[in-house]
């Protein structure tokens, strides 16, 4: 029973009564693909494979110019591929199922060549190899029935070829996804730990994530329902330009952010992403650490928005939007030493700035932010107090007149009292 050019290979023939017929033997499907071919011929077309394909590969040199920017290596894979693709042909005349077929063609390159050479690219292959072999193996016919059965067998074997390239491509990308996933949450996963940031960076490569690019990391509740769900909404979001990692962690979900623009006006500490990512959070604040570059960065920000998030409750008037850094004060009254370290630290630069700014402050605070008591107190101005705490704004980052500022302000001047390594944890 010969097959008819118009039907794909693989369908299913009726039978009269409308029933499906039973499948071919093996047997006869090569019969019905020899058909009208002799042996001699059949030598003479697997004697070709090697010229055939060294044409094919030329006419790709000449005809893609992304074929001519691959390395030799992968070019030589390419070759061995093409030559393959061609001896596949005589296989399949001899009856090799599809699935023999997809493993002799495409087995004989590494698998790290699907994602050197896309299937679109895949595709012009393969259409280029046809098209040399239809050019030369039905001249290779003794007769005019040989020369058009060579040529019907031929478009019926291009049509297998690209089903099996497309289900490898198909199942290539399912494993390979499969596997991102994994690596994205071991990557999230160590961002939560601390883990080694040269190891994360080595993890990171095989996503091409940009290490070098500032990167923030994000922490509040998960949303309601299902974890990977918000893991995949996350990568949707990342998928239309904005690069980000994302896990569930218990109740939290994590999100490592890279390139991020200035904020938005949620803050002026780090920088911000947009709604529709804030959007993909649970209800309450979203805790969003200290932007720097490389995995190490990107591990202190993880630590630092975490440290937030655990004490953000004591912010009931927070904004969806919150830096790590505004939540200093809350951390220390939490028994956080890093923060109290850096609390203390901030009270440095009055120190050193050569002007009584520490006594301004602490007269300033003293007094609950009345200026002119204050200024009383030291025998000054109140011009003068109002430019000594412009410079307190200066050096500290934080504004003596706002009263969320003043309570983290009081929590600093009793830090910088304390002589170094007073603090516990710090």
């Amino acid at each position: 029973m010969t097959a008819d050019r118009g039907t794909l290979p693989g369908s299913h023939q009726h039978a009269p009564d409308g029933q499906p017929a039973a499948a071919e033997p093996a047997g006869d499907a090569a019969a019905s693909r020899r058909r009208d071919i002799g042996p001699e011929t059949l030598r003479r077309v697997e004697r070709s494979a090697s010229a055939l394909a060294t044409r094919a590969i030329a006419a790709m040199d000449a005809r893609l110019s992304w074929f001519r920017a691959l390395s030799a290596e992968q070019r030589s894979w390419v070759t061995l591929v093409a030559q393959a693709g061609i001896a596949g042909y005589v296989s399949w005349l001899d009856g090799s199922p599809t699935a023999r077929l997809t493993e002799q063609v495409f087995g004989a390159a590494p698998r790290r060549l699907l994602r050197q050479v896309t299937f679109r690219r895949t595709v012009e292959l393969v259409r280029l190899s046809i098209s040399v072999a239809d050019e030369h193996i039905p001249a290779l016919g003794d007769s005019p029935a040989e020369r058009a059965a060579l040529a019907d067998t031929l478009l019926r074997y291009s049509r297998e070829i690209a089903f099996a390239a497309a289900g490898l491509y198909a199942a290539a990308a399912e494993t390979r996804g499969a596997w991102d996933a994994r690596i994205a949450a071991a990557i999230v996963d160590g961002l939560v730990r601390g883990q080694d940031p040269e190891e994360l960076a080595s993890h990171a490569a095989a996503l091409s994530w940009d290490s070098t690019a500032p990167a923030v990391v994000l922490v509040g509740a998960a949303p309601p329902g299902d974890p990977q769900a918000a893991v995949d909404a996350v990568d949707e979001y990342s998928r239309a330009g904005r690069p980000a990692l994302a896990g569930v962690h218990g109740t939290r979900l994590v999100v490592l952010l890279s390139s991020v623009p200035g904020s938005h006006g949620a803050t002026d500490r780090g920088s911000a992403p947009d709604e529709q990512l804030l959007r993909l959070f649970g209800p309450g604040p979203v805790v969003i650490g200290p932007a720097a570059a490389g995995m190490a960065g990107a591990v202190h920000s993880a630590t630092e928005a975490l440290a937030g998030l655990a004490v953000v409750a004591a912010r009931p008037d927070a904004p969806r939007l919150i830096a790590a850094d505004a939540l200093m004060a809350e951390r220390v009254v939490a028994g956080d030493g890093a923060a109290a370290e850096q609390l203390r630290q901030l009270m440095a630069p009055l120190e050193t700035a050569g002007s009584p700014l520490l006594p301004t402050l602490r007269s300033y605070l003293d007094h609950a932010g009345a200026l002119e008591p204050a200024a009383r107190t030291l025998f000054v101005h109140p011009n003068t107090m109002r430019y000594r705490l412009r410079r307190v704004a200066e050096l500290t980052g934080l504004d003596p007149w706002d009263a969320r500022d003043q309570f983290t302000l009081r929590i600093a001047l009793v830090l910088g009292s304390l002589p170094a390594g007073a603090v516990q944890g710090s």
